[in-house]
C-alpha cells in the first residue's frame, strides 16, 4: 500500500409475590447481541520525573491515591481498557523491592517508603482491576539513573552494591546488557513483580542500549569494552553491533519464556523506536535514526519469533510526514506480522496542544486513531501519555470521548496463549414491585476463570453494551423499556464465552426484588 492510497483511505474513512415477564416490556421476536467491540485503548502513565504521576515528589500518601484514583477515573470515562504503568525507572522501584531502592519520584530521596506507608503498585493494581482496567506493569530494564535526577543515591542501588555492572554514559547510568549478570538481574527484578502482583501484563519501552550521546559533535560509544572482550575470549565470532543486538535478543527471549512459564496468562509488550531499519519500509529516508543501529533493539525479530504478545511502535508522527509518515510504518509492521501477534502503535498525543512550535492538532490524534481502524491486524493504541488526557489539552479529551471512544471494548483477545471459552452464566432477573427496576444477578460456571462481564440490553432495533469487572455480578436496567438482556463471560485471555439472554418474550416468573447490589 503506496502513501497516496493510505491517505486517500484515511481521508474516507425487598418482598412481596413473584412478579411475572409480562409486566416487563417484552419484544415478540428473539435478537441476538452484537458482538462487542474489540480493541486496545491504552495509555502510558510515566512516573520518571513525575511526567504524570504522581504530580510532584514528596506528596502524602493520601494524596497519591487520591492523584492516582483520578488518573483512573479518568481512563474509565474516556472508556480507555489498560493502563501502563511505570513502576521501574531506573533500577528503583515504585513498590516494596527486596532488590532495589525505592524511587525518589514518590518521596523525593531514593530509598525512603511513602509516609504513612503503603504499598503503590498493589493500589494501583487493585484500583484498576475494580474499574475493569487492565494493569501493564513498565519496566526499563537497563537504565541505571537518569541525567536529572537529583536525590542521593541508595546504598542499596545497584551502582553501589554491583558497580562492575554500570556504566557511565554521557551524564546518566546504565547497565551493561553484555553482561550476564545484568540479563539476571533485571530479570530477577520483573519477575518477583509477576510473581507478587496480579499483574495483566509486563511492558518495555524503547530503552535498550542507550541512545547515542555527543561530546564536542562526536557520538561517544557505549563503554562496553570489558563484557566484549570477554565475549571475544570465550570465542565469540560476532561483530560488536551483531553481539550488541544479540544481547538484547537473548534478554527478550529469556523473558518471554520465563513470564510465561510462571504466570502464561499475563501478556509480554515492548514499544520500540517506531523505525526498524533505515528504508524500512522504502518511503523512511536512509539516514534516519533507527532503533537496529543506533539502540540495538531488532524488534523485528522478537516480531517474527513471537517473543512477545504485543508489540506498540513508537509512531509518534503525523500522517502527512514525508519520510516518517504514520500510516506508511503501521502498514509496514503489520506486513511483518506474520504469527498474528498484536499490533498496538504507540502516538504522541502529548504532542497536542503543548505550547510549543512543534504542537499537534486534535484531530491528527483523531485521524490516526481512525486510520489506524482501517488497517486489518491492527487492534488499537497507546496514548503517550496520561499528563496531555487529564489536561485535556486542546481538547483532546473531548474529542476521544464524544467521536472517538464512544462506545466501551473489550482487549483484543490472545487465542496462541488460550482460546478456551468460559461458561455460560447462570442468569437471574429481579423486579422492584414499587419502582418497576429490573435488576439481572448472574453466577459464573465452567472451570474457566471470568475476569470481565459483557452485559447488553436491546431497546427498540439497538443493542447497548456494559463491560464489567469481574466483582460485579449485578446490574440495575433503568430504563423501563429493555426487551432483552444478555449476559456472557469473558476469560483473562480475552476468550468470551456463551451468552445468557432473556428476551421476556414468556410470561415466565421473576424473582421479587428485594435490594440492588451496588458496584
Amino acid at each position: 500500500m503506496n502513501l497516496k492510497a493510505i491517505l486517500l483511505s484515511l481521508l474516507l474513512l425487598g418482598a412481596s409475590s413473584p412478579v411475572l415477564s409480562q409486566d416487563i416490556p417484552q419484544k415478540p421476536e428473539n435478537t441476538i447481541p452484537t458482538p462487542p467491540s474489540r480493541e486496545f485503548r491504552g495509555v502510558w502513565i510515566a512516573t520518571v520525573g513525575n511526567v504524570d504521576w504522581p504530580s510532584r515528589p514528596g506528596l502524602t500518601s493520601d494524596q497519591q491515591k487520591a492523584e492516582l484514583i483520578t488518573i483512573l477515573d479518568r481512563a474509565v470515562a474516556l472508556k480507555l481498557n489498560a493502563v501502563i504503568f511505570q513502576v521501574r525507572p531506573a533500577c528503583d522501584a515504585l513498590y516494596p523491592s527486596p532488590y532495589e531502592p525505592w524511587s525518589e519520584y514518590l518521596t523525593g530521596q531514593m530509598g525512603k517508603a511513602p509516609e504513612p506507608y503503603y504499598d503503590p503498585l498493589a493500589f494501583a493494581v487493585e484500583e484498576a482491576h475494580k474499574r475493569g482496567l487492565e494493569f501493564h506493569a513498565w519496566f526499563n530494564p537497563y537504565r541505571a539513573r537518569q541525567a536529572n535526577a537529583k536525590s542521593e543515591i541508595a546504598a542499596n542501588h545497584i551502582s553501589r552494591t554491583q558497580p562492575q555492572l554500570v556504566k557511565h554514559y554521557g551524564k546518566a547510568l546504565w547497565l551493561d546488557p553484555g553482561e550476564t549478570a545484568v540479563q539476571d538481574y533485571s530479570l530477577k527484578v520483573i519477575m518477583d513483580v509477576v510473581s507478587r502482583y496480579d499483574i495483566d501484563g509486563v511492558h518495555i519501552d524503547d530503552y535498550f542500549y542507550p541512545y547515542p550521546e555527543r561530546d564536542g559533535g562526536k557520538q561517544i560509544d557505549f563503554p562496553d569494552e570489558l563484557s566484549w572482550q570477554q565475549y571475544l575470549r570465550t570465542g565469540g565470532t560476532l561483530s560488536r553491533s551483531d553481539w550488541r543486538r544479540e544481547n538484547i535478543n537473548t534478554f527478550v527471549h529469556r523473558l518471554y519464556q520465563s513470564v510465561k512459564t510462571q504466570k502464561p496468562w499475563v501478556k509480554v509488550g515492548i514499544s520500540p523506536f517506531g523505525v526498524w531499519k533505515p528504508g524500512y519500509p522504502q518511503a523512511t529516508a536512509n539516514k534516519t535514526f533507527n532503533a537496529y543501529d543506533q539502540i540495538y533493539a531488532d524488534s523485528r525479530k522478537w516480531l517474527v519469533n513471537g517473543w512477545l504478545d504485543y508489540l506498540s511502535p513508537q509512531l509518534y508522527w503525523k500522517i502527512s510526514q514525508t519520510h516518517q509518515s504514520y500510516p506508511v510504518l503501521l502498514n509496514w509492521w503489520l506486513e511483518q506480522n506474520s504469527l498474528g501477534r498484536h499490533i498496538w502503535s504507540g502516538i504522541y498525543t502529548s504532542r497536542v496542544g503543548n505550547d510549543t512550535s512543534k504542537t499537534w492538532d486534535a484531530h491528527e490524534i483523531f485521524s490516526q486513531i481512525q486510520g489506524t481502524r482501517g488497517f486489518s491486524g491492527a487492534g488499537g493504541n497507546i496514548h503517550f501519555s496520561m499528563k496531555s488526557l487529564m489536561q485535556n489539552r486542546g481538547g483532546i479529551s473531548d474529542l476521544l470521548a464524544k467521536e472517538v471512544y464512544t462506545k466501551p471494548a473489550l482487549v483484543p483477545a490472545s487465542p496462541w496463549l488460550d482460546n478456551t471459552a468460559p461458561g455460560k452464566p447462570e442468569l437471574t432477573i429481579y423486579k422492584d414491585p414499587i419502582t418497576g427496576r429490573i435488576q439481572l444477578n448472574w453466577k459464573p460456571t465452567g472451570q474457566q476463570k471470568v475476569w470481565w462481564w459483557v452485559v447488553q440490553t436491546k431497546t427498540g432495533s439497538e443493542w447497548t453494551t456494559n463491560i464489567l469487572p469481574v466483582g460485579q455480578t449485578s446490574y440495575v436496567l433503568n430504563n423501563t423499556q429493555v426487551e432483552s438482556a444478555a449476559v456472557s463471560a469473558v476469560t483473562r485471555y480475552g476468550t468470551q464465552g456463551a451468552i445468557a439472554q432473556t428476551t421476556l418474550t414468556k410470561p415466565i416468573a421473576v424473582t421479587p426484588f428485594k435490594s440492588i447490589q451496588s458496584r
